[in-house]
């Protein structure tokens, strides 16, 4: 049993976990700045968990609005080594339905306007990034699933827009070519972060509708993806319980380490400022 926490990251229609025990807000201030939410620690059936809200509760944030650094850090300061994102989708494929859970094992990174590294100002460092999900940690998840989920799609490609206007016709026709699964608007950073925070993390991608590529039918609309918000919520809160349960405290996959021969920059040159916004990331690397 893992005695760290596990963490949870809450998308559209998920701003809370229901049956956390002991529930207390933990408001963290960051070398990045403000995250989304103050963070919701507690236990649920006896295993610790961290909880924030990426959009802020009452849905505040835009997706190009979120400080994902701010939150990835967050959780890294709060002792989380695993994330679960639950994130509503769009499907790209007939056979991913509305209600259906897909757990992503890559992304396509197709934002503009966002932050994807810690690093920078006098710190240089790639991360290996080819398996952008932990593949431990999906494994646990799909294990989890099996018997909540109506139906689990094991793999797929998620694509991550800029958002926050849905894709054009043209768009998500576009998509289709490229061979992509399923469509969001916050993962990608948040893998990115994840891996360079050396933390685990997987996606819970939970599909509320067919995005606008269907001929003869109207385009997705509002009204559709929030009449599934909150019964995709209840399945994948189910979901993260069954999971807590699997989860051991070793980590032998390669996000446990992603940073031990990332790092470039001669030690010696990185700025004082910049050591110090990376120490709650990096600080076993910099000394």
């Amino acid at each position: 049993m893992s005695t760290r926490p596990l963490g949870v990251v809450g998308g559209s229609g998920l701003y809370r976990m229901a049956g956390l025990e002991g529930a207390r807000e933990e408001s963290v201030r960051t070398p990045f700045g403000e995250p989304s939410d103050a963070f919701i620690t507690g236990t649920l059936k006896g295993r610790p968990i961290v909880f924030l809200a990426r959009h802020g509760r009452g849905h505040r944030l835009l997706p190009t609005e979120i400080n994902f650094r701010a939150n990835i850090c967050g959780f890294k300061m709060l002792g989380a080594e695993r994330i679960v994102s639950i994130s509503a989708v769009g499907s790209m494929r007939e056979e991913l339905r509305p209600l259906d859970v897909v757990l992503p094992d890559q992304f396509i990174d197709w934002t503009r306007q966002r932050p994807s590294t810690f690093f920078g100002g006098g710190a240089v460092a790639h991360v290996a990034f080819a398996q952008p999900v932990c593949p431990d940690l999906r494994g646990v998840l799909a294990a989890a699933a099996q018997g909540v989920a109506r139906r689990l799609h094991d793999g797929g490609t998620y694509l991550c827009m800029e958002g926050p206007q849905f894709s054009t016709r043209a768009e998500s026709l576009l998509y289709r070519a490229w061979g992509i699964d399923v469509i969001g608007m916050t993962n990608a950073q948040e893998a990115k972060l994840a891996r360079e925070a050396e933390i685990c993390y997987a996606t819970l991608a939970m599909v509320t509708d067919y995005d606008c590529w269907r001929e003869g039918e109207e385009a997705v609309t509002v009204e559709e993806v929030v009449a599934r918000l909150d019964e995709n919520a209840a399945v994948a809160q189910s979901i993260v319980a069954r999971a807590l349960e699997r989860l051991v405290e070793a980590r032998p996959c390669a996000c446990a380490t992603a940073l031990e021969n990332a790092i470039l920059t001669d030690r010696a040159r990185i700025p004082t400022e910049t050591r110090e916004r990376l120490r709650p990331i990096a600080g076993r690397y910099l000394d």
